[in-house]
């Protein structure tokens, strides 16, 4: 079974809504996700952000906005997501999928996609229409997973080093 095909997670894999007795091992997946994301770029520091990340979530847990993928009972991924809340109207309740994550040794066999599937699902239940999410520049199996899931650039993030205008520096 491949990462191609929504929502079919393999047989031995179950996904389920995180408990308070998952909180510890999501925060040390957060941390393995956020360790892999700096070399796409990431600014995040990993393990600088744990306890931050075990109280967020905590609060996932609690709101059941997370979701995690056993494999012979072991965590082996997660997912957060949420109804996106701001001070503007829009012309869609959308929703956002903040973070996915599946350990590297079992990527590639539809449980990332079981746990796309499912958080979208869940978004859809709560009103979202739209679904929204973000992935680094460089991660092209990313990119092409999210692609693959139907998802499509909707904007753009730009960023440069402050000491890095092409328009103040000297020419010379």
């Amino acid at each position: 079974m491949s990462d191609d095909h929504p929502g079919d997670a393999p047989d031995d894999v179950t996904v389920a809504p995180a408990t308070a007795d998952d909180v510890d091992v999501l925060a040390d997946l957060w941390v393995s996700l956020a360790a892999d994301q700096r070399r796409y770029g990431s600014r995040l520091r990993a393990e600088a952000n744990r306890s931050i990340i075990r109280e967020t979530m905590l609060r996932h847990v609690v709101t059941d906005t997370v979701f995690v993928a056993r494999r012979a009972g072991r965590a082996v991924g997660f997912v957060t997501f949420g109804t996106e809340t701001g001070r503007y109207r829009q012309d869609v309740d959308r929703g956002t999928v903040h973070n996915i994550y599946v350990d590297e040794p079992d990527r590639g066999v539809g449980i990332g996609s079981a746990l796309l599937g499912t958080a979208e699902k869940a978004l859809e239940s709560s009103g979202a229409e739209a679904v929204a999410l973000q992935a680094m520049a460089d991660n092209d199996a990313a990119r092409s997973f999210y692609e693959r899931h139907g998802y499509a650039p909707h904007r753009i993030e730009l960023e440069k080093p402050i000491n890095d205008d092409p328009l103040t520096s000297d020419d010379g």
